[in-house]
């Protein structure tokens, strides 16, 4: 009876114990399911806003037209007036060496002739102008940057995604060589052959791993932030679209919202501005002055004075030479931009549809063929009706031509962000 007893407190302790691993195992989950339920997933619109607002070298970008602003203040400013006082004709009496000194106060003001001012501020606003066009231009360069990496990771997101699939689909292949194997259908040397090629898949696995913390540490240093890599991550549509707009609209919408072309256009205006000022600082700005004075002990006065440089010999020429010929050097440079964008253009659009050329038939014709020759063969090898290396021949032909086609995707959205860097929008999303 007692042996009873204990098999019967033996079998409610295990149960007793079972019990609570499954609790301390669910409770040993929890953290790790909170850990992956506080990664962070941006979209490119999310990516985008957090770059304007984190960016450093953007930020210092602004500042830079904030400096041109306050620029524009100090240009505008009249000059100051000049208050003098003076104390003239002491005597050497004794004990009273300023009883019959002359006690004068003047104030003069100095007058800019030709409009000094008003260039001086028409300068300066269009040299905010240029500023806030570099501006635009260096969050154009620095946002093909972002888009690129963002990009990248896309891609290696999906050549990652592509490699897992690709080993667990091998390694079901494996499960099947391994029961033939046992069931005498082939000879340990195929077997081994097979188990050598899986180093392969597990060599893509591991570079795609790679790549993929590669592309995000780029882009949380594009983004300023400081997010551990497992806690970021992105989503994005990693596809092509066949339809990309027409040439000529592109090299128009170009013309219109390239922010560096803007610039070097700003550029000849705010030359012209300083000829202008050049030559008005040619002229002579004449100083009057008023001043009053007291001669002990009855005599006081008032006067007036002006003063005129005379401008003989500097006439301000070597400043508007130069200023003349800035105006001819932002105009050839001008159309040097004009010419870059064409260019940037032209390339660009060539560059996608060479690629969108290249992935119509990948999609259309290669991928498909690529699996149905895998699937044939692999079906024919293990029914003996094919040679071992026709299977590994076409796991190798299937995985390349996947490999490619991923590669080529990623290409077509690098030439995608490049037209859309030499257009200066974004003509393709």
């Amino acid at each position: 009876m007692s042996v009873l007893r204990l098999l019967h407190f033996s079998r409610l302790t295990r149960r007793a114990i079972v019990i609570l691993s499954c609790v301390a195992s669910s409770v040993s989950l929890a953290p790790a399911q909170n850990a992956s339920a506080q990664t962070s997933v941006y979209t490119w619109q999310q990516v985008k806003a957090r770059f304007e607002a984190n960016n450093p070298t953007l930020q210092a970008g602004k500042l830079n037209v904030d400096e041109s602003r306050a620029e524009e203040v100090t240009a505008n400013l009249r000059p100051n007036p000049t208050l003098d006082v003076a104390l003239d004709q002491f005597n050497f009496y004794p004990l009273r060496p300023f009883a019959y000194a002359d006690q004068i106060v003047g104030i003069s003001y100095l007058h800019e002739r030709q409009h000094k001012r008003e260039l001086r501020r028409e300068a300066a606003e269009d040299a905010t102008a240029v500023a806030a066009s570099q501006q635009v231009d260096l969050e154009r360069n620095l946002l093909f940057n972002l888009r690129s990496a963002f990009v990248q990771l896309l891609q290696a997101k999906a050549v990652l995604d592509n490699a897992v699939e690709n080993l667990k689909y091998y390694d079901k292949e494996l499960e099947v060589q391994r029961i033939r194997l046992k069931d005498g259908d082939i000879a340990p040397v195929d077997e081994d052959r097979l188990e050598l090629q899986r180093v392969t898949f597990e060599s893509d696995f591991e570079n795609a791993t790679v790549s993929v913390r590669t592309a995000k540490i780029q882009l949380l240093t594009l983004l300023n932030d400081r997010t551990p890599i497992e806690k970021f991550d992105i989503s994005g549509n990693f596809d092509f679209t066949e339809q990309i707009p027409a040439l000529e609209p592109l090299r128009a919408t170009a013309l219109e919202a390239r922010p560096d072309l803007r610039a070097a256009v700003q550029l000849i205006d705010e030359a012209v501005a300083n000829h202008k000022l050049a030559i008005a600082n040619g002229s002579a700005d004449p100083v009057f002055g008023i001043d009053a004075g007291r001669n002990p002990p009855e005599f006081a006065y008032v006067g007036a004075s002006l003063s005129i440089p005379l401008r003989i010999f500097d006439k301000n020429q070597g400043e508007k030479l130069r200023t003349q010929i800035d105006i001819d050097h932002n105009r050839r440079l001008a159309e040097a931009s004009r010419a870059q964008v064409f260019s940037d253009v032209d390339s660009a659009y060539a560059t996608i549809n060479s690629t969108l050329n290249l992935l119509r038939p990948y999609k259309s014709n290669y991928l498909p063929r690529a699996a149905k020759v895998r699937d044939t063969v692999s079906y024919a090898y293990k029914r003996g009706a094919a040679t071992l290396l026709d299977f590994l021949d076409a796991q190798k032909s299937y995985r390349d031509v996947n490999l490619a086609y991923l590669n080529l995707i990623g290409s077509f959205l690098m030439s995608a962000t490049q037209l859309n860097l030499a257009v200066g929008q974004e003509a393709i999303q």
